[in-house]
């Protein structure tokens, strides 16, 4: 057994504990949590703040091999295609990368992580982790359907076989999934687990679903697909979505930068399941703007956080996220950012038995948050330790 207090514990599934503690036992679970250390327990005592590991519920493992490969601030289609032309690396560069990055997402105290998969790269290092990862394999047919759609499910079909549970199929974004993609999606997985998608990232995502104008016109133009078979839906993006998927599962929505109140009420009407991952480094990166936070807030949104993949970012760490929001969106309070990063994103990903909050009975990690300001803010210089 060992026991550690800090000026503040944060168990996301209760109030904040000032001057607490929390016991492990020597198998990583956690035996006791309370305010008032038991008598004679020796405990080691920090400055800062202790939270279980953290949870990133958006990340692309596969690509860690193109960081700073990829040009900043020039929007998600231009970003798209150069994803696309970069992707082809020495296989040995690749598994370093992914190597490299997995051990510094546990250091970085990273405990789960929602990892998008194109490719069985990542399934060798998933196996031997100290990190839980639940695998999304994505699919997408550019709205293509028919032989397309066929040919592509079956190579997702050979990166779900090699990738370890748990794990789902999934779309990739509602403007490169056709209609029989998504059904064969549906038909592949078991209902109940959860599923991700990528969601309004960019105004011409909107534009392209409410009247079939905009960039993607030319972004399929330019990959050489026709789209003459697409008619506008008049609707948003989300909206035109929300049919194609299966409500029965947890349905996690991905950047949402330009989600408004309006579809955020449709989504949460249509299923009490729904989870909306913010990656706010990599919507700064591509397209140098964020969510609003306040927007859902106020309509009570499950958020979590996810960091999305090194073509997109600086780092895969949930605290830099945390940070970023902060600083930028100062009335985001550093609870529920934690809440956030730990306990909502262990829910959206249906690990929660044993991840996500300090809890008896859980394996969650620990995770030492020292160097906060006055108010209990983030600063520039807070950093994350593991100690469990």
């Amino acid at each position: 057994m060992t026991t550690y207090t800090a000026d503040l514990v944060f168990p996301a599934d209760q109030a904040p504990i000032p001057n607490g503690y929390v016991t492990f036992d020597d198998s990583g679970k956690v035996s006791d949590v309370g305010s008032v250390l038991p008598k004679g327990v020796k405990a080691q005592a920090y400055k800062g703040a202790l939270v279980a590991g953290f949870v990133n519920t958006h990340c692309h493992l596969e690509l860690s091999h193109m960081i700073g490969r990829v040009d900043t601030g020039t929007g998600l289609l231009p970003f798209l295609k150069g994803v696309v032309s970069l992707r082809q690396v020495d296989p040995a560069d690749i598994a370093k990368a992914i190597e490299d990055a997995d051990k510094y997402m546990w250091e970085a105290g990273i405990q789960a992580v929602g990892d998008i998969s194109n490719t069985a790269d990542t399934a060798k290092v998933k196996t031997s982790s100290k990190i839980t990862y639940f695998t999304f394999v994505e699919a997408f047919d550019f709205l293509q359907g028919g032989a397309m759609a066929k040919e592509v499910f079956a190579k997702a079909e050979a990166t779900y076989k090699a990738q370890p549970e748990p794990k789902r199929y999934v779309p990739h974004a509602p403007y490169t999934v056709s209609p029989a993609l998504y059904a064969m999606i549906n038909d592949a997985n078991p209902s109940g687990g959860t599923v991700s998608i990528h969601n309004q990232e960019t105004p011409a995502e909107n534009e392209f679903f409410e009247s079939k104008s905009g960039g993607f016109i030319d972004f399929y133009r330019d990959f050489g697909f026709n789209i003459e078979h697409v008619s506008a839906s008049a609707k948003t993006s989300l909206a035109t979505t929300l049919p194609h998927l299966n409500p029965a599962n947890r349905v996690l929505f991905v950047h949402n930068t330009l989600t408004t109140k309006e579809d955020m009420q449709l989504a949460q009407s249509w299923s009490d399941k729904v989870y909306w991952a913010t990656c706010p480094n990599a919507n700064l990166y591509i397209e140098n703007r964020l969510p609003r936070y306040a927007d859902f807030m106020e309509q009570g949104a499950r958020m979590t956080i996810g960091t999305d993949s090194l073509t997109s970012n600086w780092q895969l760490c949930v605290l830099e996220e945390m940070k970023t929001i902060q600083r930028m969106q100062r009335y985001v309070d550093t609870p529920t950012l934690i809440q956030w990063a730990t306990l909502n994103g262990a829910e959206a990903l249906g690990l929660a038995d044993e991840l996500g909050s300090l809890t008896v009975g859980k394996r969650p990690g620990l995770v030492l948050l020292e160097d906060f300001d006055e108010a209990g803010r983030f600063t520039p210089s807070t950093k994350a330790k593991r100690l469990v």
